[in-house]
């Protein structure tokens, strides 16, 4: 069985994440689709979180399992038996820190080899950084990600105006 692991921190998963899992798990018998818990970042959801985002909208995907890790990505491949890791390229800066990736990863583990997929040109563009920018401000997010996760998004920056206006006196001062 040919078992592939399409990592990233989907926060929030987008139009273009989308794209690349439908692609990936056609040329593939199995997609892993593992969400990164990095401790050194600060993400707007929690793992749990975009876990279930992604499955919701990967549901119709029979051969796609979503799943999170932390620590090395060639370490959690070869932990799950996966021989190929899928990465996406938007553009030419991309390439250069995605190959440097492979090519260590090829040398911890000459098992596991890295396929790169460009990104449709209709999500060219797309990053979840550009979603929570957008999402930040109220502004339309319907071109990046589906519609059954606008609301989370727009309900989770709510909940961080009201975190950081609870810290907020009358005054602006904090308390």
């Amino acid at each position: 069985m040919k078992r592939a692991i399409y990592p990233g921190s989907f926060d929030p998963v987008t139009f273009g994440h989308i794209d690349m899992i439908e692609r990936s798990a056609k040329i593939v018998d199995e997609l892993v689709v593992a969400v990164l818990n990095n401790s050194a970042k600060n993400p707007l959801f929690s793992v749990k979180e975009r876990v279930s985002m992604l499955e919701e909208i990967t549901k119709h995907l029979p051969n796609v399992k979503i799943t999170f890790f932390d620590g090395l990505l060639i370490d959690y491949a070869r932990k799950i038996d996966a021989a190929i890791i899928i990465r996406g390229l938007r553009a030419i800066t991309d390439f250069e820190y995605e190959l440097q990736l492979a090519q260590t990863n090829r040398i911890v583990d000459s098992q596991v080899d890295t396929i790169f997929l460009t990104t449709s040109l209709e999500y060219a563009y797309l990053s979840s950084t550009i979603v929570k920018e957008v999402a930040s401000y109220g502004g339309d997010i319907s071109h990046f990600v589906p519609e059954q996760l606008m609301e989370r998004i727009y309900q989770k920056y709510a909940e961080v105006r009201n975190r950081t206006d609870a810290k907020h006196d009358c005054n602006g001062s904090e308390q």
